[in-house]
């Protein structure tokens, strides 16, 4: 089974665009947001993807990501109930690790959130001088649960 193991932070600062390597524009929605399981469309710069996620179990949950069509990405993106997700996604390197730092834009402007994926639970890592407060186990800030209260 493929898993995920993510950790998230709110970002303080923007001093991680001066050390990004890469950077991409995101379109996402969510087909299912149901606890425990959501199935998300996703499109990242000219290519699609669709990612089925499991419950979170901590910081850990079962993940599969597959290609599809950008076409029928741009379709299935209509069958999604608003708010669709954009995004900017910055591609940080720190100290031998790989951060996500995502810059919301539309009615979620202004958040900016870094995620790292860990091979374990128990892997040490250093926090890069932009991380803030730890939110990962705050629904709030999981992607599915963005802008539907706003």
């Amino acid at each position: 089974m493929a898993t995920e193991i993510e950790h998230k932070y709110l970002v303080h600062d923007m001093s991680f665009v001066a050390m990004a390597v890469e950077k991409h524009e995101i379109s996402q929605g969510y087909l299912s947001r149901d606890t425990g399981r959501t199935v998300r469309v996703r499109i990242i710069d000219d290519r699609a993807v669709i990612t089925i996620k499991g419950p979170n179990n901590g910081a850990t949950r079962a993940e599969f990501e597959y290609p599809i069509p950008i076409d029928d990405a741009r379709q299935l993106l209509t069958l999604c109930p608003p708010p669709v997700i954009v995004k900017t996604r910055h591609i940080v390197p720190f100290h031998g690790n790989r951060w996500e730092v995502d810059v919301f834009h539309d009615s979620l402007d202004g958040l900016v959130l870094a995620e790292l994926e860990i091979p374990s639970e128990d892997y040490h890592y250093d926090r890069p001088p932009f991380v803030g407060k730890n939110v990962t186990d705050d629904r709030r800030y999981y992607n599915s649960q963005l802008g539907l209260n706003t």
